[in-house]
């Protein structure tokens, strides 16, 4: 077998704060927020292996994981070699299967421990607390609302029941739906479980004050450069923000780098 390798993409690393808080948040909250989206959001429901059936994918860029646990095991085999009992399956090297035949440790490299404490360290992570505000940027969160921003990049979600009294119905502000929109020029080209080309998810914006490249790929240094860099379902938005005189741009930026 023969890999061949048509599309080459740039990631930036997302990051791990919070995501207890979207982990346990119920997938009828975002299935909502998609039948309610202005913008065209939709839900990526993939397979949850535990499960057993699809549920609502959250995290990724392009919302292709359900759960952190499953991500857990994902990112184990994918990015470090480990398998577990999730994906028992190592990668063939280069595309070539034959090449297992050689592999020194094809027994189970983790039998789930290791992914399990993964886990519980991606779930107790705490969100970012919010920057120092200032008139400016409470002003400017009043820009970012009223050009369309916040119809994608969501303030407020709360969490289900959860036995762990830190996650238990709490209300967090990630400033993301969590949903897949078809962002025309500004997707990957990459289709992850149900997400096309196109489709990226919405990604959060708290700790936004801790980032300097921006997008997925990393390719934009300043925050005007990923507004106007939005495109398809991001357009009117982005549009709306160029419109935007100088003073207002200046109090939008400041709300973003208070984030």
């Amino acid at each position: 077998m023969q890999l061949v390798v048509n599309i080459v993409v740039r990631r930036r690393t997302t990051p791990l704060f919070g995501l207890g808080l979207v982990d346990a948040t119920p997938d009828s909250t975002f299935i909502a927020l998609a039948a309610s989206s202005t913008s065209g959001g939709r839900v990526n429901m993939v397979d949850n292996i535990r499960a057993g059936t699809k549920t609502v994918g959250k995290f990724g860029w392009k919302a292709q994981v359900p759960t952190l646990f499953q991500f857990a095991g994902d990112a184990s085999l994918n990015e470090m070699g480990v398998t577990n009992p999730d994906f028992p399956n190592e990668n063939c090297p280069q595309g070539n299967c034959a090449e297992l035949a050689f592999n020194p440790a094809p027994s189970l490299n983790d039998i789930g421990n290791g992914v399990a404490a993964l886990t519980d360290y991606m779930t107790m992570l705490a969100a970012p607390t919010r920057g120092p505000q200032t008139a400016q940027s409470i002003a400017g969160e009043q820009v970012f609302n009223n050009v369309g921003c916040a119809a994608c990049h969501v303030a407020t979600l709360a969490t289900g029941s959860s036995t762990i009294a830190s996650l238990d119905h709490k209300t967090y502000h990630p400033y993301s739906d969590f949903l897949l929109h078809n962002m025309g020029s500004l997707g990957d080209e990459l289709e992850m479980g149900d997400g096309a080309g196109a489709e990226m998810r919405t990604a959060p914006l708290w700790g936004l004050r801790f980032i300097v490249h921006y997008l997925h790929d990393g390719r934009a240094t300043t925050l005007d450069q990923a507004i106007t860099a939005h495109d398809g379902q991001g357009a009117a938005a982005r549009d709306a923000y160029i419109a935007l005189s100088a003073a207002d741009k200046a109090k939008l930026t400041a709300f973003l780098q208070s984030l």
